[in-house]
């Protein structure tokens, strides 16, 4: 499936339109490669990551949608994965 079509039937982009933007900005990533087409295809298990709202999202593909449904048959598309976040170190040589 289409990667700009996934994001919209998963409802992860308003329109169609904003889905292929999002897919040729050169910021989304499918299996760690960078995706500049919308046509890029995508599977299930396919590890998918993007910038939102000031946020990366990170997700896995759990099924391919045939269709643009209601808000909760998308949310079944995906499973939201977490992003490890390195705590800052602290470079005080006492520590506090």
């Amino acid at each position: 499936m289409r990667v700009d079509l996934f994001l919209w039937f998963a409802r992860l982009a308003k329109t169609r339109g904003a889905a292929q933007a999002l897919a040729t900005a050169g910021t989304l990533r499918i299996d760690g490669r960078r995706c500049e087409r919308a046509h890029a295809p995508v599977r299930i298990g396919c590890i998918i990551a993007f910038a939102q709202h000031g946020k990366v999202r990170v997700l896995r593909v759990e099924a391919l949608p045939k269709r643009r449904g209601p808000p909760a048959e998308a949310a079944e598309l995906y499973t939201p994965l977490e992003i490890a976040v390195p705590k800052p170190v602290d470079a005080s040589p006492d520590g506090a």
